[in-house]
């Protein structure tokens, strides 16, 4: 096995800058010029992104920037012990102690258990110290290498990094529970017990962080804890007996838990993963305070996510709401994406024509028997109807995973049935969006009951889809669905009427919001107006695919005008990573990804941003004035065959592109820069 650090991966009190983006951007090119990665540029990308997720400072002055990424090609760590130190986000102030964790996409289990035995190891005090008292690269590699030695010396990868916190003796971390681990369960009947799940997005550094921390800070309370770490190295499940005798259950996560309904009853406490890290000591005492309060909130029966006030103060209301609906639309894209494309196919075989006929030719001709028009006619209904059967799922498929969102996979059933519905009643996919919320909310309520142990397997597979459905769907039928149908009605009347300066208008603020934040929250909702009345769109009622064109064709901008801008125009004004991202931006613009744009806009975000978002807008405009139309809802030049007018989409593209070209050129030439301001600016765009 390769070596995971080495001397000259190694900087000892240099001086990088207090600008984190840049820390990063350095200690990823160093891995790249010690041959360790393909491309500094998109390890620096997947690394900023993770850290736009969560902070990886962490209490005592150390940093863990850490990534997955395809352009390592080997398993890597990067230590700098930086003068001055870094503000990577820790409460008690800035790194000292600066870890780079650079793996593989698909990192073996070996790789990825001393990976994780490293992370634990940062949390010994001891360790730590030795780590600033070093005096020479060799020696810190020393100690590194004592560190997850254990963890190499293991009976298998497996077990070391996911025996909860009974393994994190192997990195020498103080545990709760040295005397057993999840799979062999060792109860002491004089201590509260309690159990945790600790996950990340990456599942390398801050699970095991803050599975140490936790069973350090549950030792000093005095509490057996038993901890599932549901980490990249693997996970072993706790015992059923341990969560059975446990009397509330830690969630310290970035994720989903993984089989949450196992925890079913239990008092619960949530917060990010970092949090364990940060306080452990709290989430262990809000634990026992929840164990012993009759109305602390508990993991519902259905196992769907908990939130509350009390248990997780770092997700709003309307933060929940929004993630929910972009998991809808998240979901439900596939089927707009397959079906639209085959719609379009269809015309294109068999005429715009086909749409009246592809039901019956499907079903009275086949290959051996074709219908006028002979095999593109036949060929053309067949896409159309597999494609018009598809997009039927549009709207169920929305509620049903706003529902799912919301509730877990008890909501998917009410979801779908009041999606259905909303079709049923003509009240689209303001319809769905509505009575996904609603099944999603109520299933989550009834979830939240206190049954007997006797109905509890009955709640997510008939209690909960058969009351939810009734609630949700009965709203609909009722008293909803009349109103938003004539809402529905309305809109499409006011879209297919536009023109003229109403046209335009909507169509700057339409390309403004692609161009602004790049496929962030904005971009999203935006694009997700366009997706969803997609299937509205019809010979007679175009308006839902001029905006499905629009949104589209200024969405390319981005990341095609930077690339004009930073490989043609003026290639001295960008640094070799810009320019390298700049040949690829090309590709990922064609194809309709935003995303090819970020790495200049994280990198100087003040003068991107207005020029990417003046020139999405100029697009915008064009493209709904115009009257350019879209069947497709992604592909870019890839889809023409479903974009009418080609001709003018692609000019648009282009002249929004040169402005932007134009635009980022000029600030950069004239318009002052200030570093202090990037870190921030770049968070804020990303986020």
């Amino acid at each position: 096995m390769s070596h995971l650090i080495t001397p000259d991966l190694v900087l000892l009190d240099v001086d990088l800058g207090t600008d984190r983006a840049g820390v990063i951007r350095a200690l990823t090119s160093l891995v790249a010029e010690k041959g360790r990665a393909t491309d500094a540029g998109a390890l620096f990308d997947d690394a900023w992104a993770r850290e736009q997720k969560t902070d990886t400072g962490v209490p005592g002055g150390i940093a863990i920037p850490h990534c997955r990424s395809e352009s390592v090609t080997e398993p890597t760590l990067v230590m700098a012990r930086p003068n001055p130190a870094v503000d990577f986000g820790s409460p008690d102030g800035p790194a000292d102690l600066i870890f780079l964790i650079a793996a593989p996409a698909g990192a073996d289990q070996a790789h990825l258990t001393l990976l994780a035995a490293l992370a634990r190891s940062l949390v010994r005090p001891e360790f730590v110290t030795s780590l600033r008292e070093a005096t020479s690269r060799e020696q810190i590699v020393e100690l590194v290498e004592q560190a997850i030695a254990p963890a190499e010396e293991a009976p298998s990868a497996e077990a070391a990094p996911a025996a909860g916190a009974a393994a994190s003796a192997n990195a020498g971390a103080p545990s709760a529970t040295a005397a057993s681990s999840p799979t062999s369960p060792g109860i002491d009947g004089d201590r509260p017990r309690l159990v945790a799940v600790t996950a990340c997005p990456t599942g390398i550094a801050h699970t095991y962080m803050a599975a140490d921390a936790l069973s350090a800070a549950a030792e000093r309370a005095g509490v057996e804890l038993h901890v599932e770490t549901q980490g990249s190295a693997g996970a072993t499940p706790l015992d059923p007996s341990i969560i059975s005798s446990a009397e509330a259950v830690i969630f310290a996560v970035d994720v989903d838990v993984r089989d949450k309904g196992r925890f079913a009853g239990l008092p619960v406490v949530q917060a990010p993963v970092k949090r364990g890290i940060d306080a452990p000591d709290a989430m262990i005492a809000e634990a026992l305070a929840a164990a012993s309060d009759p109305n602390a909130t508990r993991i519902p029966s259905s196992g769907a996510e908990t939130t509350s006030t009390a248990t997780d103060q770092h997700e709003s209301t309307g933060a929940r709401i929004k993630r929910s609906l972009l998991t809808g639309v998240s979901y439900m894209i596939p089927f707009v994406a397959g079906g639209g494309l085959l719609m379009a196919l269809g015309f294109l075989l068999g005429g715009y024509e086909i749409s009246n006929v592809a039901g019956d030719v499907v079903v009275n001709n086949s290959l051996w028997n074709l219908p006028d028009g002979g095999l593109a006619a036949y060929l053309g209904a067949a896409a159309f109807a597999i494609g018009n059967a598809s997009m039927a799922f549009l709207v169920p498929a929305l509620a049903g995973y706003i529902a799912y969102a919301l509730a877990d996979r008890p909501g998917i059933a009410p979801g779908f049935t009041a999606g259905a519905v909303a079709v049923l009643m003509g009240a689209g996919f303001i319809g769905g969006l509505v009575g996904g919320l609603l099944a999603g909310v109520v299933a989550h309520w009834i979830g939240t009951w206190r049954t007997p142990t006797w109905l509890r397997g009955l709640m997510p597979v008939v209690i909960i889809p058969l009351l939810s459905s009734i609630v949700a769907s009965g709203l609909l039928v009722l008293l909803l669905g009349g109103p938003i149908a004539a809402l529905t009605t309305s809109l499409s009347d006011f879209l297919n009427g536009l023109s003229g300066a109403s046209a335009i208008a909507l169509g700057l603020i339409l390309g403004a919001m692609m161009g602004f934040d790049l496929g962030g929250p904005v971009n999203k909702v935006a694009y997700s107006f366009a997706v969803a009345g997609l299937s509205a769109g019809s010979l007679d009622n175009q308006g839902p695919w001029i905006i499905m064109a629009t949104v589209m064709g200024a969405g390319m901008v981005a990341p095609i005008g930077l690339a004009l801008a930073s490989t043609v125009l003026d290639r001295r004004l960008f640094t070799p990573v810009e320019r390298e991202n700049g040949k690829a931006a090309w590709l990922l613009g064609a194809s309709f990804i935003s995303e090819g744009a970020i790495p200049f806009a994280a990198a100087d975000p003040l003068r991107v941003i207005p020029a990417t978002t003046i020139g999405s807008a100029v697009t915008g405009a064009i493209l709904l004035a115009g009257g350019v139309t879209s069947q497709a809802p992604h592909g870019g030049i890839f889809v023409f065959f479903a974009i009418n007018n080609f001709l003018l989409f692609i000019v648009a593209i282009l002249i929004g592109a040169i402005i932007t070209a134009l635009i980022v050129i000029a600030l950069k030439r004239w318009a002052v820069r200030r570093p202090s301001t990037l870190p921030t600016a770049a968070q804020t765009v990303s986020a």
